[in-house]
């Protein structure tokens, strides 16, 4: 089964807040004096208002370590290693948009070295953004710092297996590279050993 690649609408952060914010602006339309057109703005107010406490609710209860980039605990997950395959065979790709996360990448290299590993984490994304991607987190530290994501290419390939490893309460860990000695940083992963963990048509058993 394909692993999605958009949060659904009704879950998108900021639908609630549009719907209430249009609903507000009816109010200098709509008086008291309206009667049930009046009372049925204001029903529909707390039933957006409610919907957006109970969506805020669900993110923070949800299955996914990290939703938006904050995950807290990778000792706390299910962590599958994926090391290396060997020179002959690193498959290495950068980071996409570690530009954003330059003061996390730079705590990972002070406290974990510019090798550590990397914990592959599906269906994250950038907070307020619809499209899932697989999140990337610096382990090498007691706290996971947040890199960025894989590419698009790479995200395509792995996708749906590392998905399949999720649903499972599995996640992948693969060798890092922070590479240069200051700002801006650049962070390499090797795939390498990925197939050997989930196979070519799903997650392995083992």
């Amino acid at each position: 089964m394909s692993a999605p690649r958009f949060v659904h609408p009704l879950r998108w952060e900021p639908l609630p807040y549009l719907v209430l914010v249009a609903l507000l602006v009816l109010t200098g339309l709509v008086r008291p004096e309206s009667g049930a057109a009046f009372i049925a703005l204001v029903v529909a107010i707390v039933l957006a208002g409610t919907w957006l406490v109970l969506g805020w609710l669900r993110e923070r209860r949800m299955r996914n370590p990290d939703a938006v980039g904050e995950l807290t605990d990778a000792g706390a997950l299910d962590l599958v290693d994926a090391p290396s395959a060997g020179d002959a065979l690193r498959a290495v790709v950068p980071v996409a948009d570690a530009h954003r996360h330059q003061p996390a990448i730079d705590l990972a290299r002070l406290h974990g070295g510019a090798r550590q590993w990397a914990v592959l984490v599906p269906r994250a994304r950038r907070w307020m953004s619809p499209r899932f991607r697989v999140g990337v987190q610096l382990v090498g530290d007691v706290e996971p710092r947040h890199a960025g994501f894989l590419p698009d290419t790479a995200d395509a390939t792995w996708r749906d297996r590392l998905d399949g490893l999720r649903e499972s309460g599995r996640f992948v860990r693969v060798p890092a590279v922070i590479e240069g000695s200051g700002r801006p940083y650049r962070v390499d992963l090797d795939l390498s050993g990925l197939a050997h963990v989930v196979g070519e048509d799903g997650p392995s058993a083992g």
